[in-house]
């Protein structure tokens, strides 16, 4: 385990649950101040890889280092599950996709709400056209942080932070994996509510390459029940609020809230039109923490077992698109996410 902050401690005590992954070493720069771990504890990670040799290595240290640590780790010969988002920047994920490409690594983005039951099971009724062909979708992350979120953990406050790359990304990975890729973005943001050096703040519309519209508001200063976090018990840290939803899709035959899997829709032989009653039902999946499907996942990944469901090329395009939105919101201008992405491209070959 590479990083034992916030999230590094939650992965900590999913491998520690796990009845196939042994934690065999953790690296922080604060190794000396941790305690009641029960393995060995490094302050780099080359040490550790010399010392212990692990099959794998999840990387959960600030951003600005995920990549430097997934390719130390991959040259060790690790498989790798680096925390979203891969890098802090769309060139740095280059370099990253790029080594993961010549050497054939086995690594995994960490994008844990794609393990969810709930998703895979929106995303087959999607496909499916349960609700119809898909109009629309919105959504909503808004948490208020605490104060010692930023004055505990400086990074947060700095450039290759904030809630676009740290909380949106997120939603951003699951709305391209439900909807396809967006061809348009325009945004605004705000860093009003904070006055730190990275907003807290951020509304986003989307026009994806289906001709789905999108919007979402992301905010981490705002009290809300609204949002992945507070809508499933993935995490601990936050108080879980039953039948609360994150996102919602309208069809042209039905519409669908996430992760609650709430179905509204017609019952047979009434007209599909707004002065008919909407009937709601339920989707069914299985409950299970999206960590530790994650953590399953990433277990056959190492051993060869399976392709990872989100892969350092795929990754990519979510990176693009937090740039695209930070273009947009310092421009004021929509952005055409093929022609951004090319120009990102042709950027970092250049620079390399």
């Amino acid at each position: 385990m590479v990083g034992a902050g916030f999230m590094g401690r939650q992965h900590i005590g999913f491998i520690r649950g796990s009845s196939r992954a042994e934690l065999v070493a953790v690296v922080d720069p604060r190794a000396d101040a941790l305690t009641g771990l029960d393995c060995p504890v490094f302050s780099e990670t080359r040490s550790m890889l010399d010392t212990v040799d692990p099959d794998a290595v999840v990387v959960a240290n600030p951003n600005a280092a995920h990549v430097d640590t997934a390719r130390e780790c991959i040259e060790a010969g690790a498989a790798v599950l680096l925390e979203k988002p891969m890098a802090s920047s769309y060139s740095a994920a280059l370099r990253l996709a790029d080594t993961v490409a010549r050497q054939r690594a086995r690594l995994l983005v960490g994008h844990q709400r794609r393990h969810h039951p709930a998703i895979a099971r929106a995303r087959a009724a999607i496909h499916a056209g349960e609700i119809g062909q898909v109009v629309a979708v919105s959504g909503m992350w808004s948490a208020r942080k605490d104060d010692a979120y930023f004055t505990d953990t400086p990074w947060h406050s700095e450039p290759g932070a904030g809630v676009t790359l740290i909380n949106l990304v997120h939603d951003l990975d699951l709305l391209r994996h439900l909807f396809g890729e967006p061809a348009e973005v325009q945004a605004m943001s705000s860093r009003h509510a904070r006055g730190l050096d990275v907003e807290d703040t951020v509304s986003v519309n989307l026009r994806f390459e289906s001709g789905v519209m999108g919007s979402f508001l992301a905010s981490d200063a705002g009290v809300s029940p609204w949002g992945w976090d507070q809508a499933t018990e993935d995490a601990a840290a936050f108080p879980f609020i039953p039948d609360m939803d994150a996102y919602r899709v309208v069809g042209t035959r039905g519409a669908l809230s996430l992760p609650n899997l709430a179905m509204f829709s017609y019952d047979a032989g009434v007209s599909p039109d707004w002065h008919s009653p909407l009937s709601r039902t339920h989707l069914s999946a299985s409950p299970r923490n999206s960590f530790e499907a994650q953590l399953d996942h990433f277990i056959d990944v190492a051993v060869g077992a399976a392709e990872p469901l989100i892969s350092a090329a795929d990754a990519l395009g979510t990176l693009a698109l937090v740039e695209a939105i930070a273009s947009s919101a310092r421009t004021g201008e929509p952005v055409d996410l093929a022609r951004f992405r090319a120009a990102l491209a042709s950027r970092a070959g250049a620079e390399t």
